[in-house]
C-alpha cells in the first residue's frame, strides 16, 4: 500500500509527464504553421513558416512581367508581410492559453513583451530569509 506522500510524488510525476507531452505537441504544431499572402491583382504569392521564413513565392500570372522592379520588390514585400502577420496570427492563438494573461501572445511571438512585469522586483520571503539576503551571512 502506497503512502500518501508516494501517491503525492506519482500524481506529480504524471503531471510532469503530461506536461512535457503537451509542449512536444505544441513544438509540433508550431512548426508545422504555414501562412501565404497574395499581393493585389495576384501578381505574386508568398508562403511562409512559423518564424516568418519565406518558404514559397509563387507568380500565378503573368503579371511580374509587366511591373517595374520596384513595383515587383514592394508587391513581394507586401504579401510576405501579409504572410508573416496571418503566421504570427496561428502561433499565438497556439500560444495564448500558455501565456500569463498580463502577456499578450502577438508581443511574446515579436519579442516586445515585457516579461519582467511577471516577477516582482523583490521575491516574496520569509522576513528570516530577508534579513540573511540583505545583511550577508553571520559570523559563526
Amino acid at each position: 500500500m502506497a503512502s500518501p506522500y508516494d501517491e503525492r510524488i506519482e500524481e506529480l510525476l504524471e503531471e510532469y509527464r503530461r506536461q512535457r507531452q503537451e509542449a512536444g505537441e505544441l513544438q509540433q504544431r508550431l512548426r508545422e504553421i504555414s501562412a501565404t499572402g497574395t499581393a493585389p491583382r495576384q501578381t505574386v504569392k508568398v508562403t511562409v513558416g512559423a518564424q516568418g521564413e519565406l518558404t514559397g513565392v509563387e507568380f500565378p500570372t503573368g503579371a511580374y512581367r509587366r511591373m517595374a522592379p520596384a513595383e515587383l520588390t514592394e508587391a513581394i514585400l507586401g504579401a510576405a508581410r501579409s504572410a508573416r502577420e496571418e503566421a504570427l496570427a496561428q502561433a499565438g492563438e497556439l500560444m495564448a492559453a500558455r501565456l500569463p494573461a498580463e502577456i499578450p501572445a502577438a508581443e511574446f511571438l515579436e519579442g516586445t513583451a515585457d516579461l519582467t512585469a511577471l516577477l516582482p522586483e523583490q521575491p516574496s520571503m520569509p522576513e528570516a530569509v530577508r534579513a540573511y539576503v540583505e545583511q550577508g551571512r553571520s559570523p559563526e
